[in-house]
Parts: structure tokens; C-alpha cells; sequence
């Protein structure tokens, strides 16, 4: 069973609960609140499969962690408020890369006005595993799902892709900005960030609103990083298919167009 094939077996498993107002499978939760329902989003990383530490540093692995969350949040057109954090410390180097965990993550949550409001720590033999929990609050007018889009809708990105492989996806700027601004001036149908590849993702948006899409090859933003990776693929296959541009993309109709 692959990742989204267990994603699926999951939302089938999960049942409804009134306290929750959306459940598994989209980039946050949400649950309902006294005054205003909360987002709740969760990213664990592993050392060998979304960073190598001899390479990257604690400190950039940490502003991943934290970076990774505040993206879910804004592909919501969220806005963070806190966090908690729980890692897996490797033996023998343990305070050292704890120091330098939580000086990337507190410089990436402060960047967003979000607080670390605690966590678990534990030491193994193992490789470093840093989890983070991220709570947020909706934007006027309200959480923007994947779910949603219909046709005649526009699929915009905020910025280049195919550069993941060669570092974005340790030093990406999580597009919270962005999102709530977009939000507050146009009307927005669905969105989603970019961690399993363009393609992948507008597929995700397609699947969950019961509709197609047609990507231009000539309108896609390419990154100039995409034309000096040494495997063979065009530029083109890795701003499809790479993941973890974190990037996000949106669809909206314009205000000028009429409605179908």
C-alpha cells in the first residue's frame, strides 16, 4: 500500500466527529472552536529520507521542520499561532544538534509570528526524527480546501519550480504571506502546497473537486537550478514531478470572468 493509497484507507476508517469540521486529507484539520475554529497540521522528518544532517546542519534541518508546517498552514490561507516539537536525538552528538535544532526552528517560527509552546525530547541509536505540530486559525473567509475548484478556474504557483533536489527544499520560504493576501483579493476555490511535484498536486486538487486541469508545458515557471541537475531529465520533468518545492498553488476565477 502506497503513502496515498494508505491515506485513503485511513479517511475511510476515520469516523465523522462533530467536533471536527474537516478530517484526514487535506494540508491541515480543522476543529471547531469556541470563537473560531483551529488548524492543526503535523510534518515528521526523517534523517536519510528528507535530509542528510552531515550535510545540511541542525540548524537548516530545524528551519525545515518548522518551514514545512507553516506551508500547510498557508495553503489553507492560514495564519500560525504555535507549535510543539518532538525529536528523536541521535547518541553521543545529542546537545549539540539539539542547540542547533532549535536555534532553525525558533528563527523559522519567529519569522511567523508563531510560539513554541513545548514538545518531547528523547535520545536513541538511531538517526535525528524532528515532529512538529502546528496550530493556526483561519483567514476571513474561511479555510480554502482542496476541494473546490470547477472549471474555468486559473491554477496560479507562487514562484519557480524544479530546484528541490539541489537545496530549496531545505531553505524554501513558506508562502503564509502570500496566501492571506491572495485571499483577502480574490475569491479563492481551492489550494494546495507543492510537496509531491506539480503534477501530482494539481492532481490532488482535481481528485478532490471532481474535476480536470490542463497544464501548459510554455506557462510552467522553471527554476534555472532545474537545467543544472546532471540526471538526464529535461527541466521540465523535474518542475512536474520533483516534490517538496513548497511552493503553493491556488485556483481562482478571476473577478473579470463571468460565472458558469
Amino acid at each position: 500500500m502506497g503513502e496515498f493509497d494508505y491515506i485513503d484507507w485511513l479517511r475511510r476508517q476515520t469516523p465523522g466527529d462533530q467536533r471536527v469540521l474537516l478530517g484526514p486529507g487535506d494540508d491541515c484539520a480543522v476543529l471547531a472552536g469556541t470563537a473560531h475554529p483551529w488548524l492543526v497540521t503535523t510534518d515528521m522528518l526523517l534523517e536519510g529520507s528528507h535530509f542528510c544532517l552531515a550535510e545540511a546542519g541542525p540548524k537548516r534541518v530545524g528551519r525545515k521542520a518548522m518551514a514545512v508546517n507553516l506551508s500547510d498552514i498557508a495553503a489553507m490561507a492560514g495564519r500560525p499561532v504555535a507549535a510543539v516539537v518532538s525529536v528523536g536525538l541521535p547518541r553521543g552528538d545529542a546537545n549539540q544538534i539539539a542547540e542547533g535544532l532549535y536555534e532553525g526552528l525558533r528563527a523559522c517560527a519567529d519569522a511567523f509570528e508563531t510560539a513554541i509552546v513545548g514538545g518531547d525530547t528523547n535520545t536513541w541509536d538511531g538517526g535525528l526524527v524532528v515532529s512538529v505540530t502546528l496550530l493556526g486559525q483561519p483567514t476571513p473567509p474561511g479555510p480554502v480546501r482542496r476541494a473546490g475548484a470547477r472549471p474555468g478556474d486559473w491554477l496560479l504557483v507562487t514562484g519557480p519550480l524544479g530546484a528541490s533536489l539541489l537545496g530549496k527544499h531545505l531553505d524554501f520560504t513558506p508562502r503564509v504571506r502570500e496566501a492571506i493576501l491572495l485571499q483577502q483579493s480574490a475569491h479563492l476555490h481551492a489550494m494546495i502546497d507543492v510537496s509531491d511535484g506539480l503534477a501530482a498536486d494539481a492532481h490532488h486538487i482535481c481528485e478532490e473537486s471532481g474535476c480536470g486541469a490542463v497544464l501548459r508545458a510554455e506557462a510552467i515557471p522553471i527554476h534555472p537550478a532545474a537545467g543544472q541537475m546532471t540526471d538526464g531529465r529535461p527541466p521540465l520533468e523535474h518542475a512536474l514531478s520533483d516534490g517538496e518545492d513548497f511552493d503553493w498553488r491556488s485556483l481562482y476565477r478571476p473577478r473579470t470572468a463571468s460565472a458558469s
